[in-house]
């Protein structure tokens, strides 16, 4: 699954390429992907992209349709910053865990025919987006669950799931005080606080493995049971391994992203490899749907974590 590095790296890349470009295609290939009906797709052909942006793990389009006045325009137009104040439309869209977005400088003209809802392990057309210059970008999903979420809304705001997000981890708004608010709200397991979008927006499975082990603590500790330093580690270990994967990310073409990602893990997906820290093998645990792995003598003391769901350190 993508999560706030890629998907920080997909928004710069769409913001650099698209911006400026007007769509002259929308076209829907999984009725299952969209989520909303109103506006229609088709209100995006003959709008320009204003710029992309992030809000958590979703991807931001913003377009300003042909009938919305644009920068340079008369009264009640674009605004002193050149926006269009009103009538904006806002492309946003979820990657899910096997969805992807796939650049193409010639995308193909070729009419889209609905896909399977099922689909298997290929990945198969949900959305087409073709812009002027002949570019554009398919979202894709593999995979027999269909997660990937696409809305066409005036505002992100009216997407629940952007609307409930919590704060932004590499923002302003993310101090020491705010993560030790966090912390005490709810005396919780330090892997489900990190993975939940409502509390931390953007970090997922992988990047909480990697926070982790940067904050030599084990995922099942309790919140409650962090001190001042602690805390502090963790703060530190969340900025760190999250700006550090923006950067190595930052600039790549979408299509490299999820190399990129996998060999910037140094514990998420290597169970039985060596610890790049301490020399010991990579553990993992694992649930009905995912696993998650962490260092025994980075993060637990050497005490080796049940593998079970609900798994707390053997005794």
């Amino acid at each position: 699954m993508p999560e706030l590095p890629e998907v920080e790296a997909l928004v710069r890349f769409l913001d650099e390429r698209a911006t400026g470009h007007v769509v002259v295609a929308a076209d829907l290939a999984s009725i299952v992907a969209l989520k909303t009906f109103s506006p229609p797709l088709s209100d995006l052909v003959g709008g320009t992209v204003t710029g992309a942006s992030r809000h958590g793990k979703w991807l931001d389009l913003a377009v300003r349709p042909a009938s919305v006045p644009g920068p340079g325009a008369a009264e009640g137009g674009a605004d002193a910053t050149g926006t269009a104040p009103d009538g904006e439309l806002h492309l946003v869209f979820h990657l899910a865990r096997a969805g992807w977005l796939r650049w193409s400088e010639d995308a193909p003209t070729t009419p889209v025919r609905p896909t399977s809802s099922r689909g298997g392990v290929r990945a198969v057309l949900a959305l087409r987006i073709r812009f002027d210059d002949g570019s554009g970008f398919d979202l894709t999903e593999a995979g027999t669950r269909k997660r990937l979420a696409v809305h066409l809304v005036h505002d992100p705001a009216e997407v629940p799931a952007i609307a409930t997000l919590g704060v932004e981890p590499l923002g302003p708004d993310f101090t020491r005080a705010e993560l030790s608010r966090l912390l005490a709200a709810r005396n919780q397991q330090l892997k489900g606080l990190l993975r939940d979008q409502r509390l931390i927006a953007g970090i997922g499975n992988a990047y909480s493995d990697e926070i982790l082990h940067a904050a030599r603590t084990s995922p099942f500790r309790l919140t409650r049971s962090l001190e001042a330093d602690d805390v502090a580690h963790l703060h530190a270990a969340i900025r760190d391994v999250l700006s550090e994967a923006v950067a190595t990310s930052s600039g790549r073409p979408a299509a490299e992203l999820k190399d990129a990602k996998r060999r910037g893990m140094r514990v998420h997906g290597r169970t039985g490899e060596a610890c790049p820290v301490c020399g010991d093998v990579v553990r993992e645990v694992s649930f009905a749907d995912r696993s998650l792995q962490y260092c025994a003598t980075c993060q637990t003391g050497g005490q080796v974590l049940a593998d079970r769901r609900m798994s707390r350190l053997l005794r």
